[in-house]
């Protein structure tokens, strides 16, 4: 029998000393076996209790002393000091043990009744430890009963489990808190793919809207059907083809009712009772059907689905916007055509420029355009000229194609930009530009160019094609867009030149740019990187060793669209030459993928020198965020991107910096229906 501390009997004397208690009776009968045990050297039965009481008395009393000491002696080797202190004082108190004086106080009963009083009152005691430990207390005596607090000991060792036991609590706490933030992070993730419009809260089954929307009653009845789709799978996974075939009736009533209509207002008389029967035929299906975990499967797969479909209307999105942005407008078509037809009708001696002599005089300042839109090239040379300060010292070089020479022509004599001197040229009469001397033309003349281009991975769908749309886009096959790197080529005659490309606004003088120190640089131009993107990086191929010896992948970008060329360093530094070379290098596409700029960027490598930003702002053609100031006092806006501001897909509010220079009333622009 172990003695536990802190609990409470009946009949029980306790010792705040050592934080133990044990029934009284308890003790005496444990004594006195252990007191017969040493007598008599083994137990006793029943049948020999009168033998035993006739030995017990014949006992002298100094022999009894003896004994009772040497039991005493081996008692004292299993209780504490108190406890042996308790069971003298209270032999002392009852005199000489004997089994007569046993039978005569029944202590055997008494036993029993104390045993079941003290696991009685133990599990009370137990029930209120927590209140009384809490609140410090110990309760006062109550008949032949008492009850003790804690020992500080015990009582550490409980507020210890008990911190324990909280932090492992939180802890778990903790671990749930994560997982279920990790699986609404996911969720908001995939969430992030679909661009949910969805305002207001309203319930599937009943139209009761807590935020009420004007469109509410067209989104309720969408969430019907999804519903409805949801319990039509379900039943025919349970084979109930009756309920299945009601879903999909009252399904199709519901699309009727709901036909094309976004808005509330769009909707048929109809649908309110459509979408009462839906709600009926809804909770007739949830009432056979509901699985909290299969409709969660199901919707999770629709979702899914959605998922892909949104992202292949991406793709076809994308390689529409693509196709609008490389298609001519019938406008700019019909204009380049009615200009055409007018040039070749006039005499040969009304088909020239006047101030000729200004072509190849270094001290004006010069611009290259090379572009086949009359519309857009004629708002650079109106807002350039608009916002000079001295326009009769501009001079603009503009080479177009043959399709558009006639066009361009007739445009710039019909409407002469002041002062200014304008020279048009036809690009495939520069006879040294020739497949022998330029990589380019070579190379498009080969088979393996002219799949790549024209039958890029033969595309059957919009969303295939959609990828290979840009490796197909016409300028990267026109001359006039490789043509900046022949620029000393073009114009022999001149020591600097401003590179324009057809899709800026000039909004100021800009002869400032002539003054700029490059500092024995080819190419000034406004960089294009910020933190981390639009560095070299982003447009080469850094796993070819070629290119990763060569050049610094976090190299800054710059833009093309308004460059100022330092033609004299062109020359000494051969600038074509490296064109050409890294240009042969790539012939299967292994250093860059298409475009002017990477190879832009690989020719004047160390080569260009940094522009104040204020001179060229870009990305009015795809960014809705560029900054408004910023447009307003910059020197050139660009809209580089697919949303060009002469198609329908222009942005509107960056349209007005770009219509502000073409007048709407000229009878060529009306005639074609080129309107604001």
């Amino acid at each position: 029998m172990t003695i536990r501390r802190g609990e409470t009997g009946v009949g029980v004397l306790s010792s705040r000393t050592s934080g133990s208690c044990f029934p009284i009776a308890a003790l005496i009968v444990l004594a006195f076996l252990v007191f017969s045990f040493f007598v008599f050297g083994s137990g006793f039965s029943s049948s020999a209790f009168s033998d035993i009481n006739d030995s017990v008395s014949s006992f002298n009393k100094q022999d009894l002393n003896w004994r009772e000491r040497m039991a005493l002696q081996h008692v004292k080797s299993l209780f504490s000091k108190e406890v042996m202190d308790v069971i003298k004082s209270n032999m002392d108190d009852l005199g000489p043990l004997s089994l007569e004086s046993f039978r005569k106080n029944n202590l055997s009963a008494s036993w029993k009744i104390v045993g079941q009083q003290t696991v009685a009152d133990t599990n009370a005691v137990a029930a209120k430890s927590t209140e009384e430990a809490a609140n410090d207390k110990q309760e006062t005596s109550k008949g032949d009963h008492s009850s003790f607090s804690e020992t500080p000991a015990s009582l550490a060792r409980r507020h210890l489990r008990e911190k324990r036991r909280e932090i492992r609590a939180a802890d778990l706490v903790k671990l749930d808190d994560e997982v279920t933030v990790k699986l609404e992070n996911a969720a908001i993730e995939r969430s992030k793919s679909v661009d949910s419009a969805v305002l207001g809260k309203y319930s599937i089954w009943r139209k009761e809207n807590e935020n009420e929307n004007p469109d509410s009653t067209v989104r309720l009845m969408r969430d019907q059907m999804i519903m409805a789709r949801v319990y039509i799978s379900l039943s025919r996974i349970k084979h109930k083809t009756d309920l299945a075939n009601e879903l999909q009736n009252q399904l199709k009533e519901s699309q009727r009712a709901l036909g094309e209509a976004t808005a509330d207002s769009d909707l048929h008389t109809s649908a309110p009772e459509k979408i009462k029967a839906m709600g009926q035929m809804l909770s007739k299906a949830r009432e056979q059907l509901y699985d909290c975990k299969l409709v969660t499967v199901k919707l999770r797969a629709m979702l899914q689905s959605a998922d892909e479909q949104v992202r292949s209307l991406k793709k076809q999105s994308t390689f529409l916007s693509q196709l609008a942005a490389k298609t001519i407008p019938n406008g700019l078509h019909c204009l380049s055509m009615r200009l055409t037809i007018d040039y070749y009708l006039l005499p040969p001696e009304k088909r020239k420029f006047p101030r000729s002599e200004n072509l190849e005089n270094p001290d004006l300042y010069h611009y290259a355009l090379f572009s086949d839109n009359v519309l857009a090239a004629s708002v650079v040379v109106n807002s350039t000229i608009m916002n000079a300060k001295e326009p009769e010292k501009h001079v603009f070089h503009l080479v177009t194609d043959k399709l558009n020479f006639g066009a361009m022509n007739m445009w710039f004599l019909l409407n002469p930009p002041g002062k200014a001197t304008i020279h048009v040229e036809n690009v495939d009469e520069f006879k040294w530009l020739n497949s022998s001397y330029c990589p380019v033309l070579r190379q498009l003349e080969s088979a393996a160019m002219k799949e790549y281009y024209f039958k890029a991975a033969h595309p059957t769908t919009l969303a295939a094609g959609s990828s290979n749309l840009k490796y197909r886009n016409p300028k990267y096959l026109s001359m006039l867009n490789h043509l900046r790197f022949y620029l000393p080529q073009v114009y022999p005659q001149l020591d600097k030149i401003l590179f324009l490309d057809d899709d800026i606004v000039v909004q100021k003088d800009l002869t400032g740019l002539w003054r700029v120190d490059l500092n024995g640089k080819v190419n000034g131009a406004v960089e294009t990187c910020g933190e981390s993107f639009h560095r070299f990086d982003k447009y080469l191929n850094f796993s070819n060793p070629h290119i990763a010896k060569n050049f610094d992948p976090n190299a800054c970008g710059w833009a093309y669209g308004m460059n100022i060329f330092d033609l004299k360093e062109w020359k000494k530094k051969d600038i074509t030459g490296i064109y050409h070379k890294w240009q042969n290098m790539n012939e299967d596409r292994v250093l860059w993928k298409l475009g002017t700029l990477p190879p832009g960027l690989m020719t004047f490598y160390g080569l260009t020198h940094p522009l104040e930003k204020s001179w060229h702002v870009l990305g009015l053609g795809y960014n809705p965020s560029v900054d408004r100031s910023e447009i307003d006092s910059a020197a050139v806006v660009h809209y580089n991107g697919n949303m060009k501001p002469w198609l329908e897909l222009a942005m509107t509010k960056y349209r007005p910096y770009w219509t502000k220079y073409i007048k709407f009333d000229h009878p060529y622009i009306q005639s074609c229906k080129l309107g604001e």
